[in-house]
């Protein structure tokens, strides 16, 4: 068996009482009392005192194992199981049905009756000798079991049966709850149904008039075949935090044959020449939505807002919300880091709503979509508006730029029988130019009148006016620019997941907290990882001065990882499933093109999902020419977009072929993940925590060997290299190559210390 099958670590144990008298489809796995820690030498003994250990039910280990029988995951490197059986009468051929991989003992009573090594690849039924049959007794009998763990995979499954019989072994029943650490952040600690997520979502589109419905709702549980309401609701949902989450009060995982129902009520007070929009900010994944028991929508995709127009379902008073979700987290669909066996670079699955939900009041007639592009050169800014509807009589567009809220720019446009106004172009006299050094903004007033000068609408925004290119420097390098000078982004990877609301930042604050510290870190990039954050998170990158690498979130099958090597290939895909991975890549676009924080989009990471790469990359580059194009980070490199792109752990590097890569911006987007594991705050101590290597001895070695990584990243600088992606802002479940700890509550290596350290990073 190859490491590969075996699994990076791979782990079942269970054990039970079988006797030729009962049935086996009378078979269960029982509970047991289980240790982590090494034990006192006596472990194995019936009088020994195990009331402080964990209790769990067989088998144990990781369910990505090839045959596992999992109920309880557990991943280190050694665990000791004690469990009482009791005994009508010694069965005449006791025996052990085993499967293992790799060592184990058995005791029974405190006498061993079973030691293997290695591992085999098959359940055998192994009869217990003479000596061992006698320490079974009629009654109560002590099983003990210790496993242990050294390279590669592991898996072991031992019970004890009547050899004559032995038993058909059922699946193993499917987890309800993910795993529950305690680690929590200091904004998590502060999460009250009052104050979940309470400001506006939409800061670079705002209206005035708004109602926040996050806060209690009640849900229940469902088989997937119900598409009924249910009768009776099992409790309450803190939303927008997903039902796996630890702030969401629930903690349950959602399988793929449940349907997961929330249930809230809304006052609403409709008026004639009024529409009322219902928005939610995210949902993962197929969602129908139910105002007053009227389907008012259904919407497929986890990772954007969408928007239901509701009036005709909305009554005056009290008004009846559910929403009905179903989520496949590991078919086809779109899940970025999620995983029904989180392990590895893989976390916990979220299911259903993780961000805002709210409602706004809006005129018949309203602006529904804003777009804005800019250039430096020009010193311009440029606005299209698209309307709800087709006007029926002249209309008034009012656009106004302002400065220090000085209007600076102001154009009118007359509007009649049109949804789209066409385009209003602003040239700012001594524009001040955006960057991560001085990241000026220029709000935006936008209003929507009749003819009779009554507002319609009225929109917020903002611009900031910068031109994303590249150039060769003098070595013939390409570079990338920004308002035509040379500028090497430098930030790290950016996963944005948390302990205690997993996708879903604890709070407003906290979210805006991690881009503060990257930013005192001297960092100038983020790369937003698999994942795309709430609208807010992107203003923030705006208002501090972050650029920002946004991946597409991945999902669905993968072709052979061959990285920057010629020939590659791509995975297949159905039509209907590019259909919906080219859905929500626009639907991305759409939602963040405006930020002047976005510089780069990433549509495939290291060949996850990777498929017609030329098609998508094409239609990336024509559909948002102002930005480059990182077709696939670290991935299978096909000559399209802008940037070839390597990872390389733990120290950076690069493979150099002139051939190849001349006509592209040469890039490290991921290197680095030293681990360090921080005492009190992992995600779940009993785990194996990692980093790429083997992990320092001490904080002074951790750091010690971050310098050499930037020192090797200064030396590709200067051979070509344009940007380099550390791996990475903090530590996310059992990665501890973090900067920060998963809680944000242990600074690894200071900002300040940082700072110093990236300096030499952009020297000329």
């Amino acid at each position: 068996m190859t490491s590969t099958l075996r699994c990076l670590i791979g782990l079942a144990i269970s054990l039970s009482m079988i006797t030729s008298g009962i049935a086996q489809t009378d078979f269960q796995d029982p509970p047991w009392k289980y240790s982590l820690e090494e034990p006192s030498a006596e472990w194995m003994n019936a009088d020994y005192d195990d009331a402080l250990w964990k209790v769990g039910a067989g088998g144990f280990g990781d369910p990505s194992t090839p045959g596992s029988r999992v109920s309880t995951e557990w991943t280190t490197n050694d665990i000791w199981l004690r469990r009482t059986v009791n005994l009508d009468a010694v069965p005449q051929l006791p025996a052990l049905m085993i499967h293992h991989d790799e060592d184990v003992e058995v005791f029974i009573n405190g006498t061993a009756v079973v030691r293997k090594q290695g591992f085999i690849t098959r359940y055998e039924v192994i009869p217990l000798n003479a000596d061992s049959v006698k320490v079974l007794k009629k009654g109560q009998n002590l099983i003990a079991v210790h496993c242990h763990q050294t390279n590669g995979g592991q898996f072991i499954d031992v019970h004890l049966v009547d050899a004559r019989n032995p038993p058909k072994l059922p699946a193993p029943k499917p987890k309800e709850r993910p795993f529950q650490s305690k680690l929590i952040t200091p904004w998590g600690e502060e999460v009250t149904p009052e104050n979940a997520w309470q400001e506006y979502p939409r800061p670079a589109f705002q209206r005035s008039e708004w109602k926040n419905l996050n806060g209690l709702w009640d849900y229940s549980v469902t088989d997937r075949s119900a598409q009924e309401p249910p009768a009776e609701w099992t409790g309450q949902i803190l939303v927008p935090f997903a039902p796996e989450s630890a702030l969401s009060g629930v903690q349950k995982l959602i399988h793929d044959d449940k349907a997961f129902w929330y249930k809230t009520s809304f006052a609403a007070n409709p008026a004639d020449g009024k529409r009322i929009l219902l928005n939610f900010e995210a949902v993962d994944y197929r969602c129908e939505v139910l105002v007053n028991e009227k389907s008012v929508g259904k919407h497929q995709g986890g990772n954007t807002p969408f928007q239901l127009d509701i009036t005709e379902a909305v009554k005056q008073g009290d008004n009846t919300l559910i929403v009905r979700v179903e989520d496949d987290t590991e078919r086809s669909q779109l899940r970025g880091k999620q995983s029904l066996r989180p392990n590895g670079i893989w976390y916990t699955q979220v299911s259903g709503i993780w961000q805002t939900v709210w409602l706004e009041t809006v005129a018949a007639t309203h602006i529904s979509d804003l777009k804005i592009t800019t250039d430096a050169g020009r010193k311009s800014i440029n606005t299209k508006v698209t309307l709800s509807r087709t006007i029926d009589q002249s209309a008034t567009l009012v656009v106004t730029v302002l400065d220090a809220r000085k209007a600076v720019a102001e154009a009118t446009m007359t509007l009649s029988g049109k949804v789209d106004s066409g385009s209003l172009n602003f040239e700012i006299s001594d524009a001040k130019l955006w960057s991560p050094a001085s990241p000026h903004l220029y709000d935006i007033r936008l209003r929507l009148q009749d003819a009779s000068g009554h507002i319609l609408d009225e929109v917020s925004s903002y611009a900031g006016i910068r031109t994303v290119g590249r150039e060769k420097d003098s070595a013939g390098h390409w570079r990338f620019t920004l308002n035509s000078k040379p500028i090497f982004h430098w930030g790290p990877l950016d996963q944005g997941w948390w302990p205690d609301g997993l996708l879903t930042p604890p709070s407003d604050a906290a979210m805006l907290s991690d881009i503060r510290f990257l930013k005192d870190a001297g960092f100038n990039m983020i790369r937003k990882h698999i994942k795309v954050e709430p609208r807010r998170y992107y203003t923030y990158c705006d208002q501090l001065g972050m650029l920002v690498w946004q991946d597409q979130v991945s999902g669905g099958a993968h072709p052979p990882w061959t990285r920057l090597d010629p020939n590659p290939v791509d995975a297949e895909w159905t039509d209907a499933d590019h259909a919906q991975f080219m859905q929500e890549f626009e639907w991305m676009v759409d939602l963040l093109e405006n930020h002047p924080s976005i510089v780069v989009w990433t549509p495939f990471n290291e060949a996850w999902g990777q498929h017609r790469t030329l098609e998508v990359g094409n239609w990336i580059l024509k559909r948002d020419p102002t930005r480059h194009v990182n077709i696939a980070s670290g991935g299978n490199f096909w000559p399209s977009g802008h940037i070839v792109d390597e990872h390389r752990y733990p120290h950076p590097g690069f493979p150099f072929d002139s051939a190849r890569d001349r006509d592209f911006i040469k890039v490290v987007g991921e290197f680095g993940g030293h681990g360090l594991p921080v005492e009190g705050h992992l995600w779940d101590p009993g785990r194996g925590n990692w980093g790429y290597g083997d992990l320092p001895k001490d904080s002074a070695e951790y750091q010690s060997r971050y310098r050499e990584s930037l020192r090797l990243l200064t030396e590709l600088k200067g051979q070509g290299i344009a940007a380099g992606v550390y791996t990475q802002t903090t530590d996310v479940e059992g990665e501890i190559n973090g900067l920060m700890t998963y809680d944000r509550r242990v600074i690894k290596i200071p900002a300040d210390e940082l700072q110093k350290l990236h300096q030499a990073l952009f020297a000329d």
